[in-house]
């Protein structure tokens, strides 16, 4: 071969080896810690699931050739949600995709370098799981669910619906400090709506029958439920509770209407899980994620179930009704 058609063919070989490289790079299989705070059969959270996988594949994350899920559902049990935590940290994930704050501080005591991006989390600086919104610093970040700030929204609604509304129960995990936080926006806002917040704490479902039904003794009484995984799991029951027990509620989001609750406003948990696939791929292509700020809703839709209105013998004003997103006939 002559001195020039050599060289041609090595400076041709030389510049096929990074594209060699990043094609064998990018079909390396990486491995997504998946833990949620819900039951596995719960048709919600397969739904967020499913669109979080979707989300990833337009991205170019394929399942089977460079993406695999290992799945933990924790539901609403403190023990198994720490067990959970520390078993998908033993696989050595390259990211730990997760929900709610229970489940988030569990996955932060099992590891603190492995990336952690989150959801269904509030109030994330108060918590302690990142330093500020913008840096969050350290292996966190994630797309808020709410700031403290709703609770005296939620009161704010429900007094418009429900008039009659003197005394509200906050229903609340007492050892998530966001629901505290939740419940004391709402004791705030109360003052300058002549209401009376009654805390109402339940760690599972026979608490919530219990602290209901007590609350329900007295007349004039209205409902808050704080998100949770205690309250998502056990939607079915608390929005029965509150049927069965003439209690005006407000939820905060829309499948609880969807399943019988009077009213939410929240925000749209598919947009969130959405977002959420897009700092996934972006950590996984090499973003520092203690440099991804933490990203709040844009949308907040307010749904009415107006069934469960007329079953409460509630006239919801027709100004609300135009005011909201969705109404469930």
């Amino acid at each position: 071969m002559r001195r020039r058609e050599f060289l041609g063919a090595l400076g041709s070989a030389a510049a096929s080896w990074p594209l060699a490289a990043r094609a064998q790079q990018a079909e390396r299989v990486r491995r997504i810690g998946v833990l949620m705070g819900f039951a596995e059969e719960d048709e919600v959270w397969q739904a967020y699931l499913a669109s979080f996988r979707s989300s990833l594949k337009d991205l170019g994350w394929i399942e089977g050739r460079n993406v695999r899920f290992d799945y933990r559902f924790a539901g609403d049990n403190p023990e198994r949600t720490r067990a959970a935590a520390v078993e998908l940290v033993a696989l050595a994930p390259d990211l730990i995709f997760v929900s709610t704050n229970p489940v988030l501080s569990a996955a932060m005591e099992a590891t603190r370098t492995i990336p952690i991006v989150f959801t269904w989390v509030s109030d994330s600086v108060g918590s302690g799981y990142v330093a500020s919104l913008a840096r969050p610093g350290g292996n966190v970040t994630g797309f808020h669910n709410f700031e403290p700030a709703f609770g005296g929204k939620w009161l704010e609604i429900l007094k418009e619906i429900a008039p009659a509304v003197q005394r509200v129960a906050v229903l609340h995990v007492p050892d998530i400090s966001a629901n505290l936080a939740l419940l004391r926006a709402t004791e705030t806002a109360s003052k300058t709506l002549g209401l009376t917040i009654v805390p109402t704490a339940a760690r599972n479902a026979d608490d919530v029958e219990r602290v209901l039904t007590a609350f329900a003794q007295e007349p004039g009484g209205g409902l808050i439920v704080t998100p949770s995984p205690l309250t998502g799991t056990r939607r079915d029951v608390i929005i029965g509770m509150a049927g069965k027990l003439g209690l005006p509620a407000i939820y905060s989001f829309g499948f609880y209407s969807a399943s019988g609750g009077l009213v939410s406003y929240g925000l749209d948990q598919l947009e969130l899980v959405r977002g959420a696939a897009s700092y996934v791929d972006r950590i996984l292509r090499g973003a520092n994620v203690g440099e991804l700020p933490v990203q709040l809703p844009t949308k907040y839709p307010l749904v009415i179930n107006l069934k469960t209105a007329k079953a409460l013998g509630l006239k919801i004003p027709e100004s609300f009704l135009l005011r909201a997103d969705e109404v469930i006939e």
